[in-house]
């Protein structure tokens, strides 16, 4: 079974300083029938203008996954963690029993633009933790690499939940396919450009949820960078 949401149909949030597109009920944008998919609770698109961003503010119990699209973007938290996350980055905070953080847009010019990603964990009340690590583009290009795990397999980042969370940037002509296993959900979201998923055409900010599916087949039509969600069966 395939459900597409439209990039056009999400929640948006706007603020004099921030520009914010949600994929699932979050903040002030509520939607019953969108509350998340399987553990994933959070995909939200967010632009930050220059030189602002959010100040300290508290989280618990969620993996949070931070991927930058365009620009940087600046983080400091309760743990004594301080880095700038650049395009191409992969960040993943474990809220755990605990944890303040700020994020903020460090250049004078130029808006960053970045997915927050928010799963559901395994366990409650973690040692809250903190990891980065960066995945070239070309790595990536015309195929699909692993960016988040349980168990930091295949150079991934380990995360205290049950996804898998894949990258992949097809541009026309190139495919792959990824087998889903029984039980499995996969949650596809395009980031950027435009791509084929199990022949319907999909395209930045559009997603499809796949059930009782063996395959997810992406195809490029233009410049896509695609995330793809494995996830445990509602």
């Amino acid at each position: 079974m395939k459900q597409i949401r439209r990039a056009a149909e999400r929640g948006i949030g706007r603020h004099d300083w921030l520009e914010s597109y949600h994929s699932f009920s979050f903040a002030n944008y509520y939607d019953p029938n969108h509350m998340g998919v399987s553990i994933l609770r959070v995909i939200n698109d967010d632009r930050i203008a220059p030189a602002t961003g959010f100040d300290t503010h508290s989280h618990r119990d969620m993996e949070i996954v931070t991927y930058v699209l365009e620009g940087e973007l600046e983080h400091q938290d309760s743990m004594g963690n301080g880095s700038v996350i650049h395009a191409g980055d992969i960040q993943r905070m474990s809220a755990g029993r605990g944890v303040s953080h700020s994020e903020h847009n460090p250049s004078d010019d130029t808006t960053v633009q970045l997915l927050q990603i928010w799963l559901q964990p395994n366990k409650s009340g973690v040692e809250p933790g903190y990891a980065q690590q960066h995945y070239p583009l070309s790595e990536r290009q015309g195929r699909l690499i692993l960016l988040v795990s349980p168990d930091g397999r295949e150079n991934s980042i380990s995360a205290h939940q049950d996804g898998l969370l894949y990258g992949a940037l097809l541009n026309r002509e190139e495919s792959v396919t990824y087998k889903l296993s029984a039980e499995r959900i996969a949650y596809v979201h395009i980031a950027r450009g435009e791509a084929m998923v199990n022949g319907e055409t999909l395209k930045a900010g559009d997603a499809m949820t796949l059930s009782d599916e063996a395959s997810v087949q992406l195809d490029g039509i233009d410049q896509a960078e695609i995330l793809l969600f494995d996830l445990p069966g509602q």
